[in-house]
């Protein structure tokens, strides 16, 4: 499996040697060798190899573990090989009918580990591919490693059997601990904004009648909020699922071609953009960018009023833009020329939306920008007045 990072500091383990007896592929070193560089063991001792060494398919079968095998210490018998260990273990598929312990490789690496926290030196044979260690090799162990294999095809290949024990000791070494895990891309959703999806989806379900019979009701949407707190969704989660909810809900040929929002759905997104970035653009990317557009497509009563007058009447005419970025921030309407952003306040709006603005004004008046704020009620109601006062305005910069 690919995957290793070349930018990553490996690991440095003070382990078990590892220990081949008359190996006679140097695929196999190399598959060893490799074997050992994935679990941080990184001592090799080689007794006698058949093609000698060093050998051009050890390196490479290594896959990058060159590390290991240029420190390959090499020995002509198993005696010389093991006379400064103080505990041997040797590796076997079969049995030898010697009186000495048999435990599996998780075991080992348990007494392994203590032995040498403790200040002694641990190493584990290998036997050789065709027919493994000797009677006379395996008596030199303290104890004999086997597998939990199916006993009618029990043989490793030599580089698997020394996986298996450095997956083991690896594990134990690092209480094991995963290189990675799933990126987490949002903060979690708080319960506020969750509740506001909910409301969402609750309302549009009643309207196309999905909660039925009545008395199944409250049970229905007890079950439908246990599916989303089980899945803990994140802030993108909620985006996404409200822009689910609202294309099913508008349709394809509804305000996302660009009609009017009313003030309640107006209001339900910019809560959602106002928790998102707290004012900030929106990433490219992202599913908050397809709220703003509809915001910016389908405008409510208000805004397309308000619109209407500063595009057609001429005291306002090509003189400001509606829903277009200054710097990071994003005002209903701005004036470049007269640095002049215009926000319109739309009624039961909630603390979030009240607090982003804020923010936003603070930002914008800091960068010497103006603000204006109209509510859409009076917008609605009668639009002179505010626009006299937007005249003034502008005439105070003239």
């Amino acid at each position: 499996m690919s995957g290793t990072d070349k930018s990553k500091a490996g690991l440095a383990l003070d382990g078990p040697i590892v220990i081949l007896v008359e190996p006679q592929l140097g695929e196999n070193i190399g598959m060893t060798a490799r074997a050992m560089g994935n679990f941080a063991l990184s001592r090799l001792r080689i007794v006698n190899p058949r093609d000698g060494w060093p050998n051009i398919a050890a390196q490479r079968a290594a896959a990058g573990a060159d590390h290991i095998l240029e420190r390959v210490e090499l020995f002509d018998t198993v005696e010389q090989a093991v006379s400064d260990l103080d505990m041997l273990f040797a590796t076997s598929a079969r049995a030898h009918d010697q009186a000495k312990p048999v435990v599996g490789p998780e075991a080992a690496t348990k007494e392994i580990a203590g032995h040498i926290a403790s200040g002694g030196k641990a190493g584990i044979l290998f036997g050789r591919e065709r027919w493994g260690l000797t009677n006379e090799e395996v008596a030199l162990a303290n104890r004999v490693i086997t597998f939990p294999v199916n006993p009618g095809f029990a043989s490793l290949n030599l580089a698997q059997a020394v996986l298996l024990v450095g997956y083991e000791w690896f594990k134990r070494a690092t209480s094991g601990a995963l290189p990675h895990g799933m990126p987490e891309r949002s903060e979690r959703a708080s319960q506020h904004q969750i509740q506001a999806f909910f409301d969402n989806l609750v309302r549009e379900l009643d309207r196309v009648e999905f909660l039925r019979p009545a008395e199944k009701r409250d049970t229905m949407l007890v079950n439908l909020r246990n599916i989303f707190t089980r899945m803990e969704p994140t802030k993108q989660d909620m985006h996404t699922l409200h822009g689910v909810v609202m294309a099913i809900a508008e349709g394809r040929k509804g305000p996302a071609k660009g009609g009017v929002l009313d003030g309640e759905q107006a209001t339900r997104l910019r809560a959602l953009l106002a928790e998102h970035g707290q004012g900030g653009a929106p990433d490219s990317g992202s599913t908050v960018r397809g709220l703003a557009r509809l915001l910016r497509r389908n405008p409510t009563d208000a805004e397309r009023l308000l619109w209407q007058a500063l595009t057609c009447d001429r005291r306002f005419a090509g003189q400001f833009k509606r829903q277009t970025p200054v710097g990071r921030q994003i005002p209903d309407f701005v004036s470049f020329p007269h640095r002049l952003a215009i926000e319109l306040v739309n009624p039961s709006e909630s603390e979030t939306i009240v607090a982003d603005r804020a923010a936003r004004r603070a930002w914008l008046e800091a960068r010497d920008y103006r603000v204006l704020e109209i509510r859409a009620a009076d917008v609605e109601r009668d639009i002179e007045p505010q626009l006299a006062a937007l005249q003034a305005m502008m005439s105070q910069s003239a």
